[in-house]
């Protein structure tokens, strides 16, 4: 690097077969063992060789055998433009690049791009976001605490090896063995894992850096692309999935440079695939859930597609704009934008007591005609309404039922739908709701109900009110909480039903509000405080679901 940092890589290079070369080069960055090279998810770098492919496997700054030292995000833009210009002067590379990768591999790809180095063409992230705070560390104002903190610790784990600090390696190797029982310890912004001075702070840095605002604002835009946009010039293929931690930040990277890419050519060539994957691996199960042979679809095969057609022949790609695969129905289907929806609304009801699934909470298409009763329930930080997969965060299509069972949140549902409903784009609510606390959540989560009792998890959404109102929050006032759900694809059937579960917390998913003010990385049990949360369901205060429904509208009228 021009700052006198030596990184290091691995090159594959293709057999007899391809010829003597020179070939494009498929161009990897990432930050977990070179050697790996993503295989968790993709095929093996010899397997893209045999394609004709020239590849290039880095270890980033300060991992793996590479020099410096490594800070999150920091230092990729430039160390990837740099190296792109390093690889085009390899005997083997054409000088015709591609970046592929998901996660912080995708994350290595946008931040090069904006740098705008000669020669890379196109540009595949997964997975990952073009703005870091809003699509992957916190969800309109809430930390997602369970990855950062488990990521976090991952990280730090190589960075405690490098620099010698066994006292500091012991404590991240013993979290790391019960990483399930880390968004436990309060307050988490100072975890003895990840607080010693002599680690990196870029763990503590996401934590204290709560809005995309003022200070925080300028942390996160030197991390990301999501203020220079403008600046990537490339085709994209986006690949979201439906359970996967950062599905909100990929369909947003994938919105946002369609819309604002630095040029017509690569606004019109941004496309997206979301499956119904988590994180790893991408197949036909999560959990407990057969999801179809149609869910094994053959990524290796549709990305050796794109860098086919933006590397070689220019003639390769023949995919539709948006590929998405329906929950439910389990197969895929095409749209030419997102999201190809209109708006259905289903008002909230009750009689006052739509607590736990035992309650009488509806969903329906009409508004309130006149005054009905306000739903409440309490909100404990100490004894929190868990995410949807419960205490060990695990993501998926997960059974709510149990949960579902608690009185400190609230069941809406409608009837049986008596027909086939396609959603697909993003959901939103819009809750009338008071709250006793100075600082309060408001969550909001997507269920089918199916026969046999199962209620599968579908998306959710949070709010905070720091985040939400900003300036003319008041406690104990009715106010408009109106905030999106990550976005999904499902298609229920006649006999199923479209439920919302609303609560103040869904953890370790995301970080506890301590409703006392106090920030939520410095909270710990003697200043939480319990709160009573009221949602309104009348004709002035019309409470509803915002459902984006592409067919079978009528079933919901």
């Amino acid at each position: 690097m021009t700052d006198g940092v030596e990184l290091v890589a691995d090159q594959y290079l293709p057999g007899p077969a391809h010829g003597r070369g020179p070939w494009p080069t498929l161009l990897m960055r990432q930050p977990y063992g070179r050697d790996i090279a993503s295989t968790v998810v993709y095929a093996h770098p010899v397997w893209w060789a045999s394609r004709g492919y020239h590849v290039v496997i880095q270890d980033v700054r300060g991992r793996g055998d590479s020099g410096g030292d490594f800070y999150a995000f920091r230092n990729e833009g430039r160390d990837g433009a740099e190296t792109i210009g390093w690889v085009r002067g390899l005997a083997a590379s054409n000088g015709k690049v591609g970046m592929y990768g998901f996660s912080y591999q995708g994350a290595t790809q946008l931040l090069a791009a904006a740098e705008q180095p000669e020669g890379l063409m196109c540009i595949a992230p997964h997975m990952a976001a073009v703005d870091l705070y809003h699509g992957w560390m916190y969800h309109q104002g809430a930390l997602r605490l369970g990855s950062a903190l488990g990521w976090g610790i991952q990280m730090l784990r190589e960075d405690a090896r490098r620099r010698g600090l066994r006292a500091a390696s012991d404590r991240l190797e013993a979290a790391w063995a019960r990483m399930r029982e880390q968004p436990l310890t309060v307050p988490y912004g100072s975890h003895a894992a990840i607080a010693d001075p002599e680690l990196p702070g870029y763990v503590r840095d996401w934590m204290s850096h709560r809005m995309p605002d003022g200070d925080g604002q300028r942390f996160w835009s030197e991390l990301d692309v999501s203020t220079r946009l403008d600046r990537i010039q490339v085709p994209a293929l986006h690949v979201a999935g439906w359970y996967d931690l950062y599905l909100a930040g990929s369909v947003a990277g994938y919105l946002a440079l369609r819309a604002g890419a630095g040029s017509e050519f690569a606004r019109e060539n941004q496309y997206l695939l979301a499956g119904p994957w988590v994180h790893i691996p991408w197949g036909d199960r999560v959990g407990d859930r057969d999801l179809g042979a149609a869910a094994n679809l053959d990524t290796d095969g549709l990305l050796l597609k794109w860098f086919d057609h933006w590397l070689k022949d220019g003639k390769s790609w023949d995919e539709p704009r948006v590929k998405h695969f329906a929950l439910g129905e389990n197969r895929w289907h095409e749209a030419q934008e997102w999201p190809a929806a209109g708006k259905v609304s289903l008002y909230l009801h009750s009689a006052g007591r739509a607590n736990s699934r035992k309650g009488d909470g509806r969903l329906a298409a009409g508004k309130p005609a006149g005054e009905e009763p306000r739903d409440e329930f309490v909100y404990d930080p100490e004894v929190p309404v868990m995410g949807p997969g419960g205490v060990d965060g695990l993501n998926g299509p997960r059974d709510q039922a149990a949960m579902e069972l608690g009185n400190n949140l609230l069941v809406y549902r409608t009837a049986e739908l008596g027909g086939r409903v396609h959603v697909f784009g993003t959901p939103r609510v819009r809750l009338w709701a008071a709250t006793s606390a100075g600082s309060a959540d408001f969550t909001a989560k997507l269920v089918r109900g199916m026969a046999g009792g199962r209620v599968e998890f579908v998306s959710i959404g949070i709010a905070r009110s720091s985040w939400l109102f900003r300036e003319g929050y008041e406690a104990d006032r009715v106010q408009c909480w109106e905030f999106e759900l990550e976005p999904t694809s499902l298609v229920l059937g006649e006999e199923e039903w479209i439920g919302l579960e609303v609560a103040s917390s869904a953890f370790p998913l995301y970080d506890r509000n301590p409703s006392t003010g106090v920030s939520a990385e410095l909270a710990d049990n003697w200043n939480w405080a319990r709160s009573t949360q009221q949602v309104a369901h009348t004709a002035e205060w019309p409470s509803a679901l915002l459902l984006p429904v592409l067919e079978g509208g009528e079933w919901l009228k």
